[in-house]
């Protein structure tokens, strides 16, 4: 059976002093129900000191990025190994703005999910379309090949460490609003997917979380649709009541 997940990306925000003040903010705030999985996504320079910070709380601590290369010369990188040996064992790849900013196409991101996978790592996939493929009705099609491309290339046993985070790009910081229905419908269409590749049985247990800006107020209505595991949250997991009513609302 699929796990509920809510995952806070903090993206680059948050200094050193900042991060501890919003770990204990939801340490104290956050529910300690085992029902939902809770995850924290903070800097590079900040994951170790908040590994060792919610060590024994329900709460667990992810990567922003990471390179798909073992070692060598590339300045400013971070990998796999890297990551594994300070003690985060899940990390987000594919986000949106790696792949609008920084140009990470879904052959890159392939072989950072592959690198992933070889070091026992969770992956949090993120995919999604952007506004013009929305209004030119080729979401589905985006979605569909975003998902092909990065991960369909991987055997059925490597998908009990995969996580879906479909991001609908024209959403976020656009004024434009996706509203639950949409989210659903997506949902279901990627849960098809899946499972005509797959079959029934990944398609059942794959979280399909939901990435487009779920505040206090809408989460709710989100994570109650039937294909809508949870959600990879932005901006409002950068406060601590915020982040905690939306974990609570699912």
């Amino acid at each position: 059976m699929r796990q509920n997940i809510v995952a806070g990306n903090w993206k680059m925000n948050k200094n050193a002093e900042q991060t501890e003040d919003l770990l204990n903010a939801l340490i104290d705030k956050l529910p300690t129900d085992k029902s939902v999985e809770i995850i924290v996504a903070p800097t590079f320079i900040n994951l170790a000191s908040a590994v060792d910070h919610l060590e024994f709380t329900n709460i667990g601590v992810a990567a922003q990025n990471m390179h798909q290369d073992e070692s060598g010369a590339f300045t400013g990188e971070i990998s796999a190994d890297m990551l594994k040996s300070i003690g985060v064992n899940t990390v987000i790849l594919g986000h949106s703005e790696r792949r609008a900013i920084f140009h990470e196409t879904d052959a890159i991101i392939a072989d950072k999910v592959d690198k992933a996978l070889q070091h026992q790592m969770r992956v949090i996939f993120c995919f999604g379309e952007e506004l013009k493929d929305r209004q030119s009705n080729q979401h589905f099609n985006i979605v569909e090949n975003q998902l092909r491309d990065g991960l369909f290339h991987l055997d059925k046993a490597a998908w009990e460490s995969i996580v879906l985070a479909y991001e609908p790009v024209w959403a976020i910081g656009t004024g434009e609003t996706a509203s639950p229905e949409q989210a659903q419908e997506m949902h279901e269409f990627i849960r098809e997917i899946v499972l005509k590749t797959y079959g029934s049985d990944i398609a059942e247990d794959v979280s399909i979380l939901y990435g487009g800006s779920v505040k206090p107020d809408n989460a709710k209505e989100i994570f109650s649709k039937p294909d809508v595991d949870g959600g990879l949250i932005g901006g409002a997991a950068l406060k601590a009541e915020d982040f905690a009513a939306i974990v609570s609302a699912i």
